[in-house]
């Protein structure tokens, strides 16, 4: 299993970045001409979760490169032994692959109005249909799913940080959002918000 985790882990994430942040990027621009990706441009507390948010992916890049290619230095990472075993891999893998499809669905119904971020100068559609009819927010929902299954692939204090951090950051960023969208969308939003819930 540890040798097929070596090779599986950073084709996935190659994938799964190129997938759901570069690809899909790339597409709304090509659409709408904005450039979805407006994390990084705000001040404040937009600016400081967008700063978490950059590291996040980085920390898990290295925790995938050390278990992949640097093994003789993984133990630096702090491994959790006692939970490395085939039967958590397995889960871990199979809520991999299932966030991976839950994301891209996600995003692909959210169509123009998906960013990444808070868009203040670009007045987006609400989505209320597909996805967004039993969850307001299954992005997010499938981040969070994603990390746990990081986390059980590889168990280390670096993913558990990654994993507690970033469910956390998840939590702010969608009450973030339900403010804005609530401020962008009015009434609509507000009976969204009543019929469906934040996350299942």
């Amino acid at each position: 299993m540890t040798e097929f985790l070596r090779i599986f882990l950073p084709i996935y994430y190659a994938i799964f970045f190129f997938a759901v942040f570069l690809l899909r990027t790339v597409i709304v621009w090509k659409r709408t001409g904005v450039n979805a990706y407006v994390l990084l441009k705000q001040g404040g507390t937009y600016g400081v979760i967008g700063v978490y948010f950059k590291l996040l992916p980085l920390a898990s890049f290295f925790a995938v490169a050390t278990y992949s290619f640097f093994p003789s230095i993984y133990d630096f990472l702090a491994p959790f032994h006692w939970l490395e075993n085939r039967f958590d891999a397995f889960v871990g893998i199979v809520l991999l692959i299932i966030s991976l499809f839950w994301i891209w669905v996600a995003q692909t119904q959210m169509g123009k109005s998906w960013r990444i971020g808070i868009d203040e100068q670009k007045k987006t559609d609400l989505v209320t249909t597909g996805m967004f009819s039993i969850s307001r927010n299954p992005i997010f929902l499938g981040m969070k799913v994603n990390l746990l299954g990081f986390f059980l692939v590889i168990p280390n204090a670096v993913t558990l940080t990654v994993t507690v951090i970033g469910i956390a950051l998840i939590d702010i960023q969608v009450r973030l959002e339900e403010q804005h969208l609530l401020n962008l969308h009015n009434e609509s939003y507000q009976n969204y918000y009543r019929e469906v819930r934040r996350w299942l």
